[in-house]
């Protein structure tokens, strides 16, 4: 639990508080530092053998708090509106939709966590957009849409990703 990968990945919540201050340069450097604990606490998991249930947890879990926050702070301070500040959080919705799914019909204990590629390319784009917001770069509108397929996309990887695993195991 107290590994290397672990305090990467906790860095994002502190970082998340930084972002309160009203100074572009601060706020930039929160978002870039952010990004990279995004995919560095990944990596030093893997490369290090220091993978473990709690960092598959915890790491998703304080990129959704990283993201929230900042997001919520720039609704705030109406620099993005409330619409456009859901589309952003369409795949958080799509991942809720399912573990709802996994729990009605009983299987979300044997669900086995992992990262999912259009997850880590909406964390990404994400880190994007907060990136623009702070410089008030106006994003268009077709950017928000984009967010809203990638809920659906995030949501049909995770249905097939988990079918193709229960294929296997019925196999096996």
């Amino acid at each position: 639990m107290a590994t290397i990968p672990n305090f990467i990945s906790f860095l994002r919540l502190p970082l998340g508080l930084f972002f309160l201050t009203h100074d572009i340069y601060t706020r930039t450097i929160v978002v870039v530092l952010a990004l990279l604990t995004d995919g560095l606490d990944g990596y030093i998991a893997r490369r290090y053998r220091q993978t473990s249930l709690f960092g598959t947890l915890l790491d998703p879990i304080m990129d959704r708090f990283f993201v929230m926050f900042t997001i919520s702070i720039l609704f705030f301070e109406n620099k993005i509106s409330y619409g456009e500040s859901l589309t952003l959080f369409s795949r958080d919705f799509a991942v809720f939709l399912y573990g709802c799914y996994l729990m009605i019909r009983g299987k979300l204990s044997r669900v086995h966590f992992r990262a999912i590629m259009i997850g880590k390319a909406t964390t990404f784009f994400q880190f994007l957009v907060i990136l623009a917001l702070i410089f008030h770069v106006q994003i268009p509108s077709f950017i928000y849409t984009l967010f809203v397929v990638l809920g659906f996309l995030a949501l049909a990887e995770l249905y097939l990703t988990s079918s193709h695993s229960r294929s296997q195991t019925k196999s096996a």
